[in-house]
């Protein structure tokens, strides 16, 4: 039995929609939905394919979707999940920010991302727990986690670094003392965290489709570069190399494949170049547009679209009868360029990944890996908390009102279980309520 494509597509596009809370949030709705109730994967394939997609650069979340769609319905399968899962976020993006430059700061909407923020933090918290619970089941990868966060908390280690080091030790491990680096099945089981069988189990062979193949992989990979070699040279002949559009389609090229670590590794790397090299954006500007990708559904990394969109918006304001379409151009471009080289990993990449079910040589270092982003995320939480609990600083004063509605939104997830979409819904009228409260009590 296998579940139609259209009734994934359903699926995929309402995941579009919902999929608040960055990598980390995406990743526990995506376990959520996936693994525990709909069963279309067991936990043991999801992590699989979550620890790949975490080595590629770029945003794993959206990889992890096409992965999963390609695995359950070919090429387009994955294709059309992966483009699904970003589209809503794009014409989200392009709305807010015409209007982020039309009206500028609007108070009531201010407020309501002051009670969004602590609740991202909570999360990312969240996720990190939820992880660390089916992936750390003893004390070497507990230590691997604890290693990794004081590595990035203390030695601000780049997250490339931290990743070769764990792999490095679960290769090693896993040839010396493979009980802890074996990956623990969960095929059925309830006691150790099983959600019964799965359409796709432990040990469903993998497709056809999805078996390694030379000829296969050349052909899509002529294909890929061909997409990319047709769009930047289309836009090369309408606006000529060392315009606006192209640089935007080479920038953002070069941040798809060289930032490892998802989308919260891109953005250092997107702010230094926007901002600081080629000026499409203030730094307060950028800020703001984190803010915007922060809390609306889609991937984090879909801030591209802001800067795309700003770029193009603000460079046409002068002898345009309408910069809006400039900006959505830049938008276009800006996520084309980003998530081409995603598809391209996943369809040439999955198959070889699919042939290392079981092979510890390849599963210790990825568990390793894993237990290592335990790490990272939780000092994600934390870097967060600082910003949000503290908005200027050590110097300034604690911001009471975020660190309640934060433990509110911590609440709610470890305790009542309640949904991503919910949790941040009632951060935002929070937000609006202590907006309201203090200008009456002003």
């Amino acid at each position: 039995m296998s579940v139609p494509l259209r009734e994934a597509l359903k699926f995929w596009a309402k995941l579009g929609f919902i999929s608040f809370g960055g990598p980390a949030g995406q990743i526990a709705v995506l376990h959520q939905e996936l693994v525990e109730k709909r069963r279309w994967i067991s936990e043991r394939r999801f992590l699989h394919a979550l620890n790949y997609c975490m080595l590629l650069p770029g945003p794993e979340a959206q990889q992890l979707v096409t992965y999963i769609g390609w695995l359950m319905h070919r090429s387009w399968g994955g294709i059309l999940a992966g483009t699904l899962f970003v589209l809503p976020s794009l014409f989200i993006l392009i709305g807010l920010s015409w209007v982020y430059l039309t009206f500028g700061q609007v108070p009531w909407i201010a407020a309501i991302f002051f009670g969004i923020k602590p609740a991202v933090t909570a999360i990312v918290l969240h996720a990190a727990v939820r992880i660390g619970k089916r992936t750390i089941h003893n004390q070497v990868l507990q230590w691997i986690a604890l290693g990794s966060f004081l590595a990035i908390f203390i030695l601000n280690l780049a997250f490339p670094i931290i990743v070769a080091i764990a792999a490095a030790i679960g290769y090693w491990g896993g040839k010396k003392y493979p009980e802890y680096f074996q990956q623990k099945s969960t095929h059925g089981s309830k006691e150790t965290g099983g959600y019964g069988s799965a359409l796709i189990d432990d040990h469903t062979p993998t497709p056809e489709h999805a078996q390694f193949h030379y000829q296969k992989t050349i052909r899509h990979s002529l294909i890929a570069l061909g997409c990319w070699l047709l769009s930047i040279g289309a836009l090369v002949l309408l606006f000529g190399w060392k315009t606006l559009y192209p640089q935007i389609a080479w920038f953002f090229t070069k941040a798809a494949f060289l930032t490892f670590g998802g989308a919260y590794a891109v953005l250092p790397y997107v702010y230094q170049g926007a901002v600081d090299h080629f000026h499409w954006l203030s730094a307060n500007q950028m800020i703001d547009g984190l803010a915007l990708g922060e809390t609306t559904p889609g991937p984090l990394i879909m801030v591209v679209a802001f800067v795309g969109y700003l770029a193009g918006h603000i460079q046409h304001l002068i002898g345009a009868s309408n910069p809006f379409w400039f900006g959505v151009l830049g938008a276009c471009v800006a996520t084309w360029f980003t998530f081409l080289p995603s598809f391209f990993f996943i369809l040439v990449g999955g198959p070889i990944i699919e042939s290392t079910h079981g092979k510890l040589g390849f599963t210790a270092p990825l568990t390793a890996i894993t237990a290592a982003v335990v790490g990272v995320i939780a000092n994600l939480g934390l870097f967060f908390a600082y910003h949000v609990f503290l908005p200027r600083g050590f110097s300034g004063s604690i911001s009471w009102i975020s660190i309640l509605i934060c433990t509110l939104a911590g609440l709610a997830l470890f305790k009542f279980q309640k949904g991503v979409l919910t949790v941040l819904g009632g951060s935002a009228l929070a937000g609006l309520l202590f907006h309201y409260i203090s200008i009456l009590m002003g």
